[in-house]
């Protein structure tokens, strides 16, 4: 069905425009009072969600030394370690916080976010495709909030640790900005949240036709020596352990990915249909 004619009737373009333009304006409407209310929240965002990675008594560390112990891998458990923060610029203390409000308002409102797409889309859809709207709507919620908490307790933590005490040589210590430091963690959760996101990703694109489970299934061997280069990537440390925490869950999700794409016959049936 076009985009620019619905089932009910027809739309125009400035229609369209609209609804578009009141989408926007309910959206940015939530994410202002959002932000007031996080605004008031700002010790506790900083002290209990945004900080407490910078230390050793962080839950992934304490998590990481019990495993050494299970598997007698001592170099798992991190040595005591607190990582100082330097803000460089005048201002810099007063822009973290309003980035950190303005970024946490956004993830906290994504739910919203995806459910005001989908009224905006609706009447562009058939009514076998508005079926399975609400289960999509869920997923994609589910699946981003999975993947920004799989960056903030596991990769994140991994990322400060190995980054954060590093030294090419003990005369030099690290000053590491605020700067650095907040925009490190909010880009590695939102890329998790993002790439999370990849069997609904998957599933679209099998109903457009573009892809099916049959190039999924051949692509694998692919898909699984780059999962393992972006994990080394987002993970440099030196133990495989870490590496192989975060290509799994990957995998996983590339593993869910071929289950909801269409077989080819099924593709190219949909496609001869339309």
């Amino acid at each position: 069905m076009s985009f620019f004619e619905t089932n009910e009737g027809g739309l125009t373009f400035w229609d369209h425009l609209e609804a578009l333009r009141w989408t926007i304006f309910r959206v940015l409407i939530v994410l202002i009072v959002v932000v007031s209310i996080l605004f008031g929240f700002s010790d506790f965002l900083f002290n209990k969600v945004i900080f407490p990675p910078l230390s050793s008594d962080f839950v992934f560390y304490k998590l990481l030394c019990h495993l050494s112990i299970w598997l007698h891998t001592p170099a798992l458990c991190p040595d005591d370690f607190k990582i100082q923060l330097v803000n460089l610029t005048l201002s810099g203390q007063f822009m973290a916080q309003i980035n950190t409000v303005l970024t946490v308002s956004i993830v906290v409102i994504v739910p919203y976010l995806l459910f005001e797409i989908w009224k905006f889309v609706k009447p562009a859809l058939y009514a076998n495709e508005r079926k399975n709207i609400g289960s999509i709507f869920f997923a994609s919620s589910f699946l981003f909030y999975l993947g920004t908490l799989v960056s903030y307790y596991l990769i994140f933590p991994l990322t400060i640790r190995f980054l954060g005490t590093y030294q090419v040589s003990e005369l030099i210590p690290n000053q590491i900005s605020l700067e650095s430091y907040m925009g490190t963690l909010f880009v590695l959760t939102f890329a998790l949240g993002v790439m999370f996101e990849m069997p609904i990703l998957a599933f679209f694109l099998s109903k457009l036709g573009i892809i099916s489970r049959e190039t999924l299934r051949n692509g694998r061997n692919i898909a699984i020596v780059v999962i393992l280069i972006v994990s080394a990537v987002i993970t440099p440390t030196t133990d495989p352990f870490t590496m192989l925490a975060v290509a799994l869950p990957l995998q996983l999700l590339y593993e869910i990915s071929i289950l909801v794409c269409k077989p080819r016959k099924v593709v190219l049936d949909d496609v001869e249909e339309e």
